[in-house]
């Protein structure tokens, strides 16, 4: 089954010569969320912006619902909606109207109903009557996800949509993604903050100079890429890790009062009882353990550094 976006082989080399996209591939599949990470200038925007007929590519093929992206670039466009960085409104105008105007820019006839449905999944129902030049930043940054919405797409693209905003816009936003997949609506989402790929994402790509380094699903990735830590907690403090537990690589924290044995959670054995054991014969006495996982972000780090290598 083809996906609702498909990207094959796409390229983008600015008249200075810098190349941006350096032969993309993807098929994004519709109702998933997918987490697009990478630093600053890894390519995301240009990416998003490709793909939303913003910025011509140089070479490759996109296609939204079937439609070519430059060939029938209409019928493919009606199906996105897209919340950019910036945010770039119309001081003047009134809230409820921008929504209306932009849904009719998109050929789609009056619908106050759905306009209102949109403006309180926001918390904007009533501010619906205020000028976006008296609303407060965050606030401006839901009337664009509004707007985005407003002629129903089926693709949604989100570029850092909380940049900068209040925690409870960041969470409205989490389940307002949740409501809309379950809608069948296909998000994609670049952000700096890891834990809203982490909440919310079914799949993960990471990004870098250009190259797309992996498309994964977000559970798989993170039990393929991640590891698990074994902190023992000493009884007595140490002064070194006795010879005999070497083979273990443990590290031993600055007091000396606790050793940390690092495994990978794809390993079929783990090591720990063994460790255990050695760690009793080495005359030393366990107050506690406690395990930790590596997070998406510690992930996301390693995967960068590893690529510019």
């Amino acid at each position: 089954m083809p996906g609702i976006v498909e990207i094959d082989d796409l390229h983008k080399t600015y008249d200075g010569g810098l190349e941006a996209l350096k032969g993309i591939t993807l098929d994004i599949e519709e109702g998933e969320i997918l987490a697009l990470l990478g630093p600053n200038g890894a390519g995301k925007t240009t990416l998003i912006s490709t793909i939303c007929g913003i910025t011509r590519p140089t070479s490759g093929r996109i296609s939204v619902g079937g439609y070519d992206v430059q060939s029938e670039w209409r019928a493919a466009r009606k199906l996105i909606g897209l919340v950019p960085q910036e945010i770039n409104l119309e001081p003047f105008e009134f809230v409820q109207s921008t929504l209306r105007y932009s849904r009719g820019l998109f050929g789609k006839p009056r619908n106050d109903a759905l306009v209102d449905d949109v403006l309180k999944d926001l918390a904007l129902y009533d501010r619906r009557g205020s000028r976006t030049s008296e609303l407060s930043g965050g606030m401006r940054r839901r009337v664009l996800i509004a707007k985005a919405l407003s002629h129903e797409p089926r693709v949604l693209f989100l570029d850092e949509p909380t940049a900068g905003v209040d925690v409870e816009l960041r969470r409205d936003m989490w389940m307002l993604a949740e409501r809309l997949r379950q809608d069948g609506v296909t998000i994609i989402l670049t952000t700096h903050y890891i834990e809203e790929a982490e909440a919310i994402a079914d799949r993960v790509g990471v990004i870098n100079s250009g190259e797309l380094l992996l498309v994964e699903d977000k559970s798989a990735l993170m039990q393929r890429l991640g590891r698990k830590e074994v902190r023992i907690k000493l009884a007595q403090p140490v002064e070194s890790v006795p010879d005999s537990l070497a083979e273990y690589d443990l590290v031993r924290s600055k007091d000396g009062r606790s050793l940390t044995y690092v495994y990978k959670t794809t390993g079929e054995r783990t090591g720990i009882t063994r460790l255990l054991t050695a760690v009793q014969a080495a005359g030393l006495t366990l107050a506690d353990i406690q395990t930790r996982q590596s997070s998406l972000e510690e992930i996301f780090v390693r995967l960068v550094r590893e690529d510019a290598a």
